[in-house]
């Protein structure tokens, strides 16, 4: 078993407690080396690491802020949702752990094999479908008795949501999530056996003034050929091996050539006094600092970046690039 880290709150706790004589040290040392048992429920099998748990999580964070945005579009009013918890249990577990009716949506993940379940408690489907008909958000749990109008504008309402899921899983796999099943029993489902270990993903929902829950359960079997996606060290070498594509390079050049820049050719500088500025007429002459023998210097938005040297193109006063001004040089004029 790996050792464990300490918080630094709890090292000065140790420390204190060992200085004021409340625990021993050589008593620390007897139980280091008596060997450790710890319980372990084989009817509860943990199958996924708390790295792949955290990568889940980050998966979810963002799968919920996509459907924030979507069903604040949909409904015209406030939504919130926010990942609660990401949690490995047996599905028999997660059965009995929602209520006995319910909205569920059961929907493939092609390529991936297996069925995942996306369960909104009734409160919150409710208060959805009376915003889309056109009402104030109120929530009537009437589950049991579904009418065919209601179970249509319900399965196309999450059926469109399944898109965000589908972005929110990009940096992974690339899946095509197919809504198979709209049920209301979760004793008709049977997607897994009951001691099949599954990932269950609580989303704390807020539409308007109703609040709730929304959970996916996401079977073993559906993750399985993923799983070594889902640690830390793939993601970092997937971001250091990640080469640039040649036609998003081209596009971001063809975007850059087309922007405007404000270009300026400075002459030179000179301070005069208001008086001065205000007796100057015709023909009168003011002296800049700029040597003749020196080039001009070209500022692209306020900033030097080359030099020039004045002419003439075709009858039109114009300037000529003479060098890139680099930052050394600006440095040492500075």
């Amino acid at each position: 078993m790996a050792d464990e880290v300490l918080s630094q709150n709890e090292i000065d706790s140790l420390l204190s407690a060992l200085s004021t004589g409340e625990m021993n040290a050589e008593e620390l040392k007897k139980e280091k080396t008596e060997k450790r048992v710890r319980v372990y429920d084989f009817k509860r099998a943990l199958r996924f690491s708390k790295d792949q748990i955290r990568s889940l999580s980050r998966i979810h964070e963002n799968f919920s802020r996509l459907l924030t945005t979507y069903f604040s579009a949909q409904l015209r009013t406030y939504v919130n949702i926010e990942v609660a918890s990401v949690d490995q249990l047996p599905y028999e577990e997660f059965i009995r752990s929602i209520p006995a009716m319910t909205i569920l949506n059961v929907f493939s993940v092609p390529p991936l094999e297996g069925r995942i379940i996306l369960e909104t408690n009734p409160n919150i489907a409710y208060a959805m479908m009376d915003r889309v008909l056109g009402g104030r958000g109120s929530s009537v749990n009437k589950v049991d008795n579904l009418t065919e109008i209601e179970t249509t504008i319900m399965s196309h309402l999450f059926e469109r949501s399944l898109e965000n899921y589908q972005e929110a899983w990009g940096s992974i796999i690339n899946v095509d999530p197919i809504l198979e099943e709209f049920e209301v029993n979760p004793q008709f489902l049977q997607l897994v056996s009951p001691n099949e270990t599954v990932i269950v993903v609580s989303l704390n929902t807020t539409i308007g003034e109703t609040s709730g829950m929304i959970n996916i359960c996401i079977p073993h079997v559906v993750l399985e050929p993923i799983i070594p996606k889902l640690s830390v060290h793939y993601w970092m070498q997937k971001e250091q091996t990640k080469e640039r594509d040649p036609n998003e390079y081209q596009a971001i050049s063809r975007t850059l050539k087309t922007a405007e820049v404000d270009v300026q050719a400075v002459l030179g500088e000179s301070s005069i006094s208001i008086e001065q500025l205000l007796g100057l007429k015709q023909d009168d002459v003011i002296r800049l600092n700029q040597p003749i023998d020196q080039p001009m210097k070209l500022k692209v938005d306020e900033e030097e970046k080359f030099y020039i040297q004045p002419g003439k193109l075709k009858k039109r006063m114009a300037v000529q690039v003479i060098d890139e001004i680099r930052e050394e040089a600006v440095h040492d004029e500075r």
